[in-house]
């Protein structure tokens, strides 16, 4: 009895054993016409055994790339693409830069730096003054969502600085939206999702009733 361990070893798994003796068998057809008819069986028969890569774009293209993965890159044949070689395929990825930035309020979030550094840009009045209300009262919102306490529009007025390299400021005598108000808001946001909740029980008897 021949057991897998003692056989070669697969190059790409996934496509079987027959089809990696069937390249091989291809390897050695000397004359070229018959090797391409041969090349064409095999990569017809790896697409009946992968329906899934019917899905794919490119998906012949890609047939044609396991083919000479599969024979180590040994058979010549006429391909429709362009050959793939050892290095191409196992090429590394180019590693991404990780973003080094580091924000001090992670709280709040990437979206409100980019809005303050807009709001920066805006000419002094009305305008400008608007949009700093809205991204103060946003940032007193998201204050409370993440340390669950009270916090003072005078704290808020000191991150907003920060945030800005001193650049925005609430402007004075300006009234933000009181914590009250906002804890609601907040509370809102997290009450029960899953089904048979209070808050669902309570909406279904709503829909009930009406």
């Amino acid at each position: 009895m021949e057991y897998n361990t003692q056989r070669n070893k697969l190059h790409m798994p996934e496509y079987g054993r027959h089809i990696q003796k069937m390249v091989n068998h291809a390897i050695t057809i000397k004359d070229n016409e018959e090797r391409n008819k041969c090349a064409m069986s095999i990569i017809n028969v790896m697409g009946q055994l992968n329906p899934h890569l019917r899905d794919v774009s490119d998906f012949k293209h890609k047939l044609w790339d396991h083919l000479y993965i599969i024979s180590e890159f040994n058979l010549e044949v006429e391909s429709p693409f362009e050959t793939p070689t050892p290095e191409s395929v196992n090429s590394t990825p180019i590693k991404i830069a990780y973003p080094k930035k580091d924000y001090k309020h992670r709280h709040y979030g990437k979206t409100i730096q980019r809005i303050i550094d807009e709001a920066i840009k805006y000419k002094e009045g009305e305008e400008k003054d608007a949009l700093i209300r809205v991204i103060a009262n946003q940032l007193k919102k998201l204050y409370l969502m993440w340390n669950k306490d009270s916090v003072t529009d005078e704290q808020i007025d000191g991150d907003l600085g920060r945030l800005s390299k001193g650049k925005l400021k609430i402007p004075e005598g300006m009234k933000l939206v009181e914590v009250t108000n906002l804890m609601n808001t907040v509370k809102r946001k997290k009450r029960p999702s899953k089904p048979g909740g209070s808050w669902h029980k309570q909406n279904n008897r709503r829909k009930h009733h009406n």
